[in-house]
């Protein structure tokens, strides 16, 4: 497992060293993992779900890749150009408020950046009806 992921609890780890990370809040957040999750056979790489406020989903791409898209209203790019620090759950373990969607492995380590852009946007434009 990579070495930012800690052994128990939860840590902040700064965007943009180990990983980017994608930012998107309330349903949509849970629509776009939930159609990642399909399209992948549930191998979509890490995803961390946060249960407090407005309950956000971080997807976690490799480092550098973030910027390069223009994301839609309400999804933020954390990338290492800001201040952002992002919570990462341990794989076991209390780990409340955050917990894993999706885990990283050796064959997943991260989520696709241009995969989660592309499903995003179709999620967006209705193109992908809404789960319920």
């Amino acid at each position: 497992m990579p070495s930012w992921i800690p052994a128990n609890g939860h840590a902040l780890r700064h965007a943009g060293i180990h990983f980017d990370a994608v930012r998107i809040t309330g349903s949509l957040g849970e629509q776009v993992a939930y159609e990642l999750m399909q399209f992948t056979d549930f191998q979509a790489g890490p995803i961390v779900r946060s249960s407090i406020g407005m309950r956000s989903m971080y997807f976690l791409v490799p480092p550098g890749t973030a910027r390069a898209y223009r994301w839609p209203t309400r999804v933020d790019a954390l990338t290492r150009k800001g201040s952002d620090f992002v919570g990462v759950p341990a794989l076991h373990g209390m780990t409340y408020p955050l917990d894993w969607r999706s885990v990283p492995t050796v064959q997943e380590p991260f989520v696709e950046t241009a995969l989660l852009f592309e499903l995003l946007t179709k999620v967006v434009a209705g193109e992908i009806p809404a789960v319920r």
